[in-house]
């Protein structure tokens, strides 16, 4: 009696034993089903799904969410996810069968280099914004809307490669017919969903000062006339009515275009200010100013200087100033020392291009030539000669 007492037991324990594994097979299948169609949908690009991991403001959550996108704004995560792939590695779930998770191998693009490119892009947009920004009331360029279409072009037009990353996935019972688990949506949750490209966008020290700088000065190459004397402060050439002038400032911004060049030699990093390094070369004014101080001199110390008169001297000068930029073909090099400061969000270049004009242009920032007529009068000098 005893003894069947103990068999009856013993298979109860048995029973039991396979109820709980039974119980715990089936919320493992369960489990596994949920994330399956979920990640499923993400990788057949189902919008509703991507929105409701990942909402348009997440990306960018200090820029105001805007009511109305493009239909570019929605292609980015359509290009975003086409290569999402992933990979059940685990499944736990807990004794009480109230909560699980699941240990995921996700396969998404390399996300650092794609927001390395963001920041690149977003900063020289912001560079020729600035440059121009005396000309319009509205500067604020700066929208969601923006943000998405430097991701549509960089997605469309760049190949990245496809990184792997580990996710860990929590869901909860939610003890109802229709769907007994269901995934917890979380920040940590959707930011490894996009292999981490949240924690990128928004690490202020993704771009160094000396990647900061680079962009900066390749920014500068890209500008046009306008562009250009307005960022490094060479106004003063083209806000003259004379004809000569504005011609003199185009011929300025070619030799740029020309010779322009650098090479960052160092830089010192203290908390969130920085000192960068470079060598600029460019076109050398010295030798500019040289040769046509030397024409000038020249021409006012012959007979047709007294004939011409006021007028004719200084078109003269500004004259044998345009020929002299013009036929420049000498170049320099010289040391600069570039100030930036971390606000918290990038590195930023400091004095708003004034290192950079007064590397670049030297001595012809302004025009040697008064703006002045009388400055060429018919002086007792000339009466002499």
């Amino acid at each position: 009696m005893k003894m069947a007492k103990s068999v009856i037991s013993f298979l109860l324990v048995i029973l039991a034993a396979f109820a709980v594994i039974g119980c715990s097979h089936t919320d493992k299948a369960e489990v596994k089903e949920v994330i399956t169609n979920e990640l499923n949908l993400l990788k057949n690009l189902d919008t509703d799904t991507v929105q409701k991991y990942v909402s348009y403001n997440e990306l960018f959550p200090d820029v105001p969410e805007e009511t109305r996108l493009s239909t570019e704004v929605e292609e980015v995560f359509s290009l975003f996810f086409k290569d999402f792939d992933y990979k059940i590695l685990g499944i736990n779930v807990d004794k009480n069968h109230k909560t699980a998770s699941a240990k995921l191998r996700l396969s998404t693009i390399d996300t650092k280099a794609l927001a390395k490119d963001f920041d690149i892009s977003h900063l020289e947009d912001a560079i020729l914004q600035d440059a121009g920004s005396h000309d319009t009331e509205d500067t604020s360029s700066d929208t969601l809307e923006s943000r998405y279409l430097i991701l549509n072009e960089l997605l469309k037009n760049n190949q990245y490669k496809t990184v792997k990353t580990d996710c860990t996935m929590e869901l909860r019972n939610t003890g109802t017919e229709s769907e007994n688990w269901e995934i917890v949506r979380t920040h940590d949750l959707e930011n490894q969903l996009v292999g981490g490209l949240m924690t990128y966008l928004s690490d202020s020290d993704l771009l160094s000062p000396e990647e900061t700088l680079t962009v900066y000065l390749n920014t500068l190459k890209k500008m046009d006339l306008d562009q250009m004397s307005d960022y490094l402060g060479i106004e003063s050439l083209l806000n003259a009515p004379d004809e000569a002038k504005s011609s003199i400032a185009s011929a300025l911004i070619e030799q740029v275009h020309n010779n322009f060049d650098f090479k960052i030699t160092g830089s010192d990093i203290q908390s969130y200010r920085a000192t960068v390094e470079a060598e600029l070369t460019t076109f050398d004014s010295s030798a500019i100013l040289k040769a046509y101080q030397a024409e000038l001199e020249e021409y006012l110390a012959s007979p047709d200087a007294v004939i011409d008169g006021s007028q004719k001297r200084y078109n003269k000068s500004l004259e044998l100033l345009l020929k002299n930029i013009e036929n420049n073909t000498a170049t320099t090099t010289s040391a600069v020392s570039f100030h930036l400061i971390n606000d918290g969000v990038s590195w930023k270049l400091q004095d708003d291009g004034q290192a950079i004009g007064e590397g670049i242009f030297g001595n012809l920032s302004t025009t040697p030539v008064s703006g002045e007529e009388e400055d060429y009068d018919d002086s007792d000098s000339y009466e002499e000669e």
